[in-house]
């Protein structure tokens, strides 16, 4: 019986949009991928599905180093998803990288990689594989997970503080003109002038003769202006923190469950938020 080819879920979810939504479909892409006892292993990049049911088979996990970078075929049974991952509890690194490389872009039959069993069991590379055991491993290997984790976007706001402006307090020499009045005293002559009615007769007087010139010095007060700096105001300069109120809109989306059931089958389903649809076509 020839099995079905697997295709990429990513893949699968862009170009069959009118039956594979985002909504409830799992993608894995970016999750860490951890190994034994919590070990670091890798990033899962992928998922392999079965388009005829939907079923994840194969987790795809870049297990390469630093520098380097491998790609690897890891059957979904072995997956404990959490929430900060994909744990491989019995899977070291080093059985990661002995597998063989995934090569993008081509599909795979449901039963490839059959030679990857032996790294998985942790079985000798020239040893036979007990059937009962590859029985049993093929029971679990790629059994769907139990839990699919539903993502829902949130807003995460950050702040960073940057200069918005500046202000500078400097002085400056203003002018204008002032008036002011000033009381200035001053000597003024003043001559007075008498009329002689009883006059006598001066001996020995000529007119003319003997002429005195009078002198009188006047005084004044005249106004030296200048100028003294006195202080009007003082000023303080400080910051102070005030608070703004910003709203900040974005679109968020979020996973929702879609199951699809086909026949007689009774969910019960707790709270989860889900949409259920009776049809024959089955969603991830």
């Amino acid at each position: 019986m020839t099995q079905p080819q697997l295709a990429l879920l990513s893949e699968l979810t862009r170009t069959h949009g009118d039956t594979l939504t985002g909504e409830g479909v799992y993608l894995p892409n970016g999750s860490i991928a951890y190994g034994t006892n919590g070990e670091k292993i890798g990033t899962i990049r992928d998922a392999l599905v079965d388009p005829s049911s939907g079923k994840l088979r194969y987790l795809i996990a870049d297990v390469g180093g630093w520098f380097s970078s491998k790609e690897v075929l890891i059957p979904v049974g072995h997956a404990r998803i959490t929430d900060d991952g994909v744990y491989f509890d019995s899977l070291t690194r080093e059985q990661a990288r002995d597998l063989g490389e995934y090569r993008s872009g081509e599909m795979y039959a449901d039963e490839s990689y059959e030679s990857d069993e032996r790294v998985l069991l942790g079985a000798d590379k020239t040893a036979a594989v007990d059937e009962t055991a590859r029985a049993a491993y093929k029971e679990t290997a790629y059994r769907t997970p139990d839990r699919l984790q539903l993502l829902e976007e949130r807003l995460v706001v950050n702040k960073d503080r940057f200069q918005a402006g500046s202000v500078e307090v400097a002085k400056r020499v203003e002018t204008r003109e002032q008036q002011v009045n000033v009381a200035l005293e001053r000597e003024e002559v003043i001559i007075e002038r008498r009329a002689v009615t009883d006059g006598q007769a001066v001996v020995g007087a000529v007119l003319g003769e003997g002429q005195t010139t009078m002198r009188v010095d006047l005084e004044a007060e005249r106004a030296n202006v200048g100028k003294e700096a006195y202080v009007v105001e003082e000023i303080e300069i400080g910051k102070r923190t005030v608070t703004d109120s910003q709203v900040v809109t974005e679109t968020v989306g979020r996973e929702v469950l879609d199951v699809t059931k086909t026949g007689e089958v009774r969910i019960d389903e707790g709270s989860t938020t889900t949409t259920e649809t009776s049809t024959t076509n089955r969603k991830v």
